[in-house]
């Protein structure tokens, strides 16, 4: 099958191809022509989960939040305010807070403690990561990281950007 693509539209398409095709597909392109402009290329719809402070991520936090959405941290994870930390399953970036411990008291209680099952995170590719990001944010590449962030980190600065 031959297709002309914009260049832009190639970012990201070999991984949906390698797994739609369980790996079997073969891909080569190269440059045509230039062509004007032909409008916006689909991108996701879902919103972000973004951390509130800045801190350690705790398992439990994870845990009670994995309803919200995918995570993009592992427990034990090094978070600052304004760092995408995770997708939320609807369309509107919600502002969590990841670094919150369990209170430990000195009552026993009454049923025992659930133990916190936390999904795999998702693991973005520097490649994955530029075809993930939105409009508003940024991809931060570190000789150990490779993190997705806000491009205002403040929640108040961001709410009053968008006004």
């Amino acid at each position: 099958m031959e297709f002309q693509i914009p260049s832009r539209g190639i970012i990201g398409l070999r991984n949906n191809v390698l797994t739609a095709s369980a790996g079997e597909a073969i891909m080569a392109h190269r440059f045509l022509e230039y062509q004007p402009w032909k409008g916006d290329i689909e991108r996701r719809t879902n919103g972000s989960l973004i951390a509130l402070e800045a801190g350690t991520a705790y398992a439990y936090a994870i845990d009670k939040l994995q309803d919200r959405g995918r995570f993009f941290i592992f427990p034990q994870e090094e978070v600052y305010a304004g760092q995408v930390v995770g997708e939320n399953a609807k369309d509107n970036d919600i502002v969590v807070n990841v670094t919150k411990s369990k209170k430990l008291t000195n009552m026993r209680a009454s049923g025992a403690d659930d133990k916190a099952r936390i999904v795999p995170p998702v693991v973005f590719s520097l490649e994955e990561a530029l075809e993930y990001i939105k409009e508003d944010e940024y991809v931060e590449v570190t000789p150990h990281h490779i993190r997705l962030r806000k491009i205002i980190l403040d929640e108040i600065e961001r709410k009053r950007a968008n006004r």
